[in-house]
């Protein structure tokens, strides 16, 4: 294995982990939809669905620095990769088991779990430091176009034959196993291995970085996996849970069409432009949504919530990327990690004010991203 990676080679590396998060969320995404509806098929309610999406948008995260910090200190990405797509893979045999609403949530978690490959994929897709918006942007793009597949089998199950969800989620996991099988041609680079403690390591980090991952923390708050309830007020809206699903195929293919051109504009502007653009959208979103709870417009409300996710997912990594030294792993993993834990006190405090009122939970969510915009204005993303 040569020391360095060409571009080319670099290249090949993110479509062939893309290809792999493209089967995995083809397989992931046949299950997000059918969440909220499950979740209440089984007796949960408000506060059950917000803890699902804080849980399943953050507590991956929480373990995404010890699979970053490994990497870095055995000098090894790929085997991570592996083990994390396997292990998620397994346990969405054990969601379509679920026989009620916690272990639903229990299996949720554990899936998610497997997301530890996540800091030392982005690291080894990062190699290339002038193209790694794009490369980021790439691979987002090809796992939310197997999102939008994974949406439209479901909803072609669904809707023409009426299969039962369990037959679906187990069909899900099936599908999911196919993702290990490119990781296998990955080309790894060569790197020093960074010897030294996981909490030393944290404490080595760039002063600004540091003050970043505090400002996009404080944001998960507010954007902890807001599409579950949008879900929810879709099927309100139309009286129709296909239709719902719909709707969130819009949302996925808003995401996956802007990933890339989002990704590329980020590492010409800067990354800062664009997030704080990202968290405008947003903020102008969770306020309109406080003043309009019924649900009106909700075509251009999963549109402009795909924006946003577009904008933010390539500009955050790219804002860690520059300020993370030789220590990338582990401050990929600090930011999913920092972020995950702010995604599932958010979600859960969400789903406690959506029991009392939509109105409360959307207040709350504004709120908290006009704090995190007014934060981000005094970040800075050169070291």
């Amino acid at each position: 294995m040569k020391k360095k990676l060409s571009q080319k080679e670099n290249s090949k590396n993110a479509w062939l982990l893309g290809s792999s998060s493209f089967f995995n969320d083809i397989g992931g995404e046949m299950i997000v939809p059918l969440l909220p509806f499950y979740v209440l098929a089984l007796g949960g309610g408000g506060i059950s669905i917000g803890l699902l999406s804080g849980l399943r948008e953050g507590l991956s995260s929480i373990f995404k620095i010890f699979g970053g910090w490994i990497s870095d200190e055995t000098g090894k990405r790929k085997p991570l990769i592996f083990f994390g797509y396997l292990i998620s893979s397994i346990f969405k045999l054990f969601i379509a088991a679920a026989s009620s609403w916690q272990s639903l949530i229990a299996f949720v978690s554990l899936e998610r779990f497997g997301k530890f490959r996540d800091a030392p994929r982005d690291a080894i897709i990062s190699v290339d430091t002038k193209h790694s918006g794009r490369n980021l942007g790439l691979n987002q793009s090809l796992d939310v176009l197997g999102g939008i597949i994974g949406t439209l089998i479901v909803l072609f199950l669904f809707w023409k034959f009426q299969m039962e969800t369990k037959t679906i989620l187990y069909l899900a996991a099936c599908i999911s196993f196919l993702s290990i099988i490119p990781v296998f041609f990955v080309k790894e680079q060569k790197f020093k291995p960074v010897k030294i403690s996981l909490l030393k390591e944290l404490g080595f980090f760039n002063p600004k970085l540091k003050y970043f991952l505090l400002v996009s923390s404080v944001f998960s708050f507010a954007n902890f996996g807001l599409y579950l309830f949008l879900l929810l007020m879709a099927k309100e809206a139309t009286g129709s849970v296909t239709m719902s699903f719909v709707y969130y195929i819009i949302f996925n293919a808003t995401y996956a069409l802007l990933l890339i051109p989002f990704g590329s504009l980020s590492d010409r502007i800067g990354s800062k432009k664009i997030l704080i653009a990202g968290y405008s959208i947003f903020f102008l979103l969770t306020l309109w949504l406080f003043f309009f709870t019924n649900a009106r417009f909700i075509l251009p409300i999963f549109v402009a919530y795909g924006i946003v996710c577009a904008m933010n997912y390539s500009s955050h990594r790219g804002f860690v990327l520059k300020l993370s030294d030789s220590m990338k792993g582990t401050a990929f993993g600090a930011f999913y990690t920092f972020t995950g834990i702010a995604s599932v006190v958010g979600g859960t405090i969400a789903g406690i004010f959506w029991d009392a009122s939509p109105k409360m939970m959307f207040g709350y969510i504004s709120f908290i991203a006009f704090i995190a915009i007014i934060m981000l204005c005094f970040a800075r993303e050169k070291s």
